[in-house]
């Protein structure tokens, strides 16, 4: 379980190290161009759901933060149970990077009310200030800063239906630990497919001892 650890500590650190610079220096829709138009920090916060859409207001964030938290101690679990069972390492790095990214963003929402002051579109938000954070423990926002639009152009207007429409791909802001999230299940999948090629290959070999005897 060592090595798993490490690898959780490790994209925790950085995931909260830039969005604790991003929340202290930029203000709520700035932007920094990386790499020429296509690669971007774009400081915007959500309420933890995907896309950035929420539901129910302050009950409905503080119920989703409640099922990441048990679903992320579930996640846990099973990882450990992996471990212990020595199982392929794929999947066991798969859930190791799946769970610190669901911790990641948890810890936005439990602390960051309590411990940042709201950020706008004129100020910076400050760390521990005087009059207290923005928003009482399990209501805070997720902060998300990678923007890589790719395509941003406006669609031709012999296009039928679609014609003259503004078009951008990829559109979506995410952070660190959403990375780490979208990585695991990546190898999920491909251990899926690499497991499955081992059964066959191994009942294959079965097949082909049974067939000499």
């Amino acid at each position: 379980m060592k090595k798993p650890l490490i690898v959780i500590f490790i994209i925790l650190l950085i995931d909260q190290i830039v969005k604790f610079w991003i929340k202290l220096n930029f203000t709520l829709g700035e932007e920094l161009f990386l790499i020429g138009d296509w690669c971007r920090l774009h400081f915007i916060e959500n309420e933890g759901m995907a896309f950035g859409m929420s539901f129910g207001e302050e009950v409905g964030k503080l119920i989703l933060t409640l099922f990441r938290i048990v679903a992320a101690t579930l996640i846990f679990f099973y990882l450990r149970k992996l471990v212990i069972k020595k199982e392929n390492k794929l999947v066991i790095y798969a859930f190791t990077l799946i769970f610190a990214g669901a911790v990641g963003n948890i810890i936005d929402s439990l602390f960051y009310g309590l411990i940042f002051s709201e950020s706008t579109f004129f100020t910076t938000a400050q760390l521990f200030p005087e009059s207290g954070g923005y928003a009482p423990l399990c209501l805070g926002k997720v902060v998300d800063m990678f923007y890589f639009p790719l395509i941003d152009t406006t669609l031709p207007q012999w296009m039928p239906f679609v014609g003259g429409n503004h078009f951008e791909f990829f559109n979506a802001i995410f952070n660190v630990a959403d990375i780490a999230i979208t990585v695991g299940v990546g190898l999920l999948v491909v251990s899926v497919f690499v497991l499955n090629n081992k059964k066959k290959t191994i009942s294959f070999e079965e097949i082909e001892q049974d067939t000499n005897k």
